[in-house]
């Protein structure tokens, strides 16, 4: 699998899986019913560095690449990612974990942080935690659960 910077040839890979995800409204605080322009306007915001994870052409999973914040702030890395649903259990999360490290730290970074970890993620908490990310936050029933109603949200942080 390689990980490489993302193309606007590659929208319509990343929308197919940037889609399912939004659109079950579990993970992210995006409207369920964003509309394709509006949600790749926001994965690729300036500022962010896109990456497409892809094995033999196909397209496994996506993650930006941003500061956190502006000014006193931009010295703290900020990520999101997104795994293809039928990638789920490959590895991918972790290989683009790795790959944002990286190029988090080659970028002069200080730290990552994770602003809004939805509790019931268990999977990517996990990841992160086995990649020494600690809670650094809970925000207690921030996040608005399709299924499950109001749950935590939590910021985790790792010293790079």
């Amino acid at each position: 699998m390689q990980i490489r910077s993302a193309l606007p040839d590659d929208h319509d890979a990343i929308w197919a899986m940037l889609e399912p995800v939004f659109r079950a409204g579990e993970t992210y605080c995006v409207s369920r019913d964003i509309r394709r322009e509006d949600a790749l306007a926001q994965w690729f915001e300036e500022g962010h560095d896109v990456f497409l994870a892809e094995e033999d052409g196909m397209a496994r999973g996506t993650y930006y690449l941003c500061a956190n914040q502006k000014g006193g702030g931009a010295h703290v890395a900020n990520c999101g990612f997104v795994t293809d649903p039928e990638s789920r259990g490959m590895g991918v999360a972790r290989l683009m974990l790795e790959h944002s490290l990286r190029r988090a730290r080659s970028r002069g970074f200080r730290a990552m942080q994770f602003n809004f970890v939805v509790s019931t993620n268990q999977r990517a908490i996990a990841i992160w935690e086995s990649y020494d990310f600690r809670v650094a936050g809970r925000l207690p029933g921030a996040f608005n659960h399709p299924k499950l109603g109001y749950v935590d949200a939590l910021v985790m942080y790792k010293t790079l």
